[in-house]
């Protein structure tokens, strides 16, 4: 189903944007990105949602800033969508729900569970879908992580609606259901992708322990993670 309201907060004239994605929550980590494109040039800053256009191995791909949570990443998802977007791949960062997580170890989820109604239960009000990313983009960067040496897991993730209410007994319990990380957007990434026929997957990378309660970090304290992630994402997007 193609939306037709004329997209409110992605101001973007034709051919700008291209069909394959790399969106991040923090626009920062999309600036960072930017730089591994050739000839990015930044055709959107209203709303603070960023998007680059540029090429990675000659061919062209977009950045944009989701921001934070479902109903912010739902709004760029659907206007991305509207533009002509494709594919459109997450590169976050996620608490990890396992004990020996490191900074920057990565989770490729597998599904993304939510909690019940939120954003998604404003689109589906009588169905518990299942939000998967696609196959063929999961082993694009599954292909990608291992060419790379990097550490990585193939997991389900959880895409929380509220990071204050996080605590140590809610990371207990998503672990101890087989969780390997929480974050808060994949799961209506992934929703959208199905309702609306873009392919969509992710790659996450762990920026504190819950488990373990290490602090968190920031995207200037993430940026040699997010760099080299980066890369693994951008191969994957422009080969899967």
């Amino acid at each position: 189903m193609k939306m037709t309201i004329e997209p409110l907060h992605i101001k973007l004239k034709k051919g700008q944007l291209a069909e394959r994605v790399l969106v991040a929550g923090d626009p920062e980590r999309v600036k960072q990105v930017s730089e591994l494109l050739k000839d990015a040039k930044l055709v959107n800053d209203n709303r603070g949602f960023y998007v680059y256009t540029g090429l990675y191995n000659g061919k062209p791909v977009s950045l944009a800033c989701h921001g934070v949570g479902a109903p912010s990443a739902a709004i760029v998802f659907e206007e991305l969508y509207q533009y002509g977007a494709k594919v459109i791949l997450r590169l976050g960062t996620a608490g990890g729900l396992l004990s020996g997580q490191r900074y920057g170890d990565l989770v490729i989820p597998s599904s993304a569970a939510s909690n019940p109604g939120g954003t998604i239960g404003q689109y589906v009000k009588d169905i518990c879908l299942a939000p998967a990313p696609d196959h063929e983009l999961v082993s694009a960067l599954i292909m990608e992580a291992n060419r790379e040496g990097l550490q990585y897991r193939v997991a389900p993730v959880f895409s929380s609606d509220a990071f204050y209410a996080e605590d140590p007994g809610f990371a207990q319990r998503l672990s101890s259901l087989g969780f390997a990380a929480v974050e808060m957007e994949c799961a209506t990434l992934f929703a959208l992708g199905q309702m609306r026929g873009y392919r969509a997957a992710a790659l996450l990378m762990i920026s504190d322990n819950m488990i373990e309660r290490t602090p968190m970090l920031d995207a200037s304290q993430m940026r040699t993670y997010a760099q080299r992630a980066a890369k693994v994402a951008l191969e994957a997007l422009v080969s899967g």
